[in-house]
């Protein structure tokens, strides 16, 4: 478990994260989402020790984790899959991780086989591609077998088969009781992975809550009707208070009245019904509008 509370850090005059508290629970992939410049990245090396808090604390399993000893044994994280020297192989720096955390050298051929790299083990890293390093940051996440595990974009540079293959990975590792902490910014995958999120902007807390929670709150849902009698339908559900378009002669768009309740006027009031379809919004509807005044750097269509 990562507990976060109030949580500040200031450089200079510069707010990077201002009184965050959240917690991520085990047994759950969690997003961590937030516009460029929301703070995600700093809070990520506050949990892991790599920059000192201004105020406010963060601990891991219950214990800061400049205190563990060992440390890939307790958290395993991706950051950066840059931040390698180009000049050794995977096996080497994987060899000197393990060593360093005493951590048998068996781990190393072992999760250089998970994430697909075992054919390239001898080779310089410095020939790897964005999607390679990836993997390679990735297995040494995995070399403790801790349980708990950070990944900052961790999806950037791979192909389907390894967005895929990451996907099944962290929930997985869920699965297993293990706390799942993703920085992202693809909100399609996060939609498709996570289980709860962290929503934050301009460094404060936006949500906390599950996927579905978030979404729920985010664009107003609507309910797609198709009848012969649209039009004594819309007024009828005018009437009710909802609001009603239609265009071009299609179906109807209704907000403000559930599906359940538009049926039951259409039967009560003998009205066909040949669709009714609820559109819940998407986590990225939800993302856009609930972030829109966080976003610190706007294009020009979206001033």
């Amino acid at each position: 478990m990562i507990e976060v509370r109030e949580l500040t850090k200031r450089y200079g005059a510069t707010t990077a994260v201002n009184s965050l508290s959240f917690t991520v629970r085990p047994g759950l992939v969690t997003g961590f989402l937030g516009p460029n410049g929301a703070g995600k990245s700093t809070t990520l090396r506050m949990i892991l020790g790599l920059h000192a808090p201004t105020s406010g604390a963060v601990t891991v399993s219950g214990v800061p984790f400049r205190d563990r000893a060992r440390g890939l044994r307790h958290v395993g994280a991706l950051l950066d899959a840059g931040d390698v020297h180009g000049g050794r192989s995977p096996r080497a720096y994987l060899g000197a991780l393990a060593r360093s955390n005493r951590i048998p050298l068996s781990r190393v051929d072992e999760v250089l086989a998970e994430v697909g790299l075992s054919a390239v083990a001898g080779r310089r890293i410095g020939g790897f591609s964005l999607g390679m390093r990836q993997r390679l940051g990735i297995a040494a996440a995995l070399l403790g077998d801790p349980p708990v595990l950070l990944f900052d974009e961790p999806l950037n540079g791979l192909d389907p088969e390894g967005v895929k293959w990451v996907r099944g990975l962290f929930r997985r590792l869920a699965a297993e009781g293990r706390t799942v902490f993703v920085s992202s910014h693809l909100m399609s995958e996060m939609e498709h992975t996570a289980d709860e999120l962290v929503v934050v902007g301009r460094g404060e807390l936006i949500a906390a809550e599950s996927l579905t929670e978030f979404a729920a709150r985010g664009a107003a849902l609507s309910v797609t009707v198709g009848s012969p009698a649209a039009g004594e339908l819309s007024r009828l559900l005018r009437a009710e208070g909802a609001a009603v378009t239609v265009v071009d002669g299609g179906p109807l768009t209704v907000t403000g009245l559930s599906a359940a309740r538009i049926g039951d006027l259409a039967a009560e009031h003998r009205l066909p019904l040949h669709q009714l379809t609820t559109r819940t919004a998407s986590l990225e509807e939800a993302f856009m509008e609930l972030t829109a005044d966080s976003v610190e750097y706007l294009t020009g269509d979206a001033r």
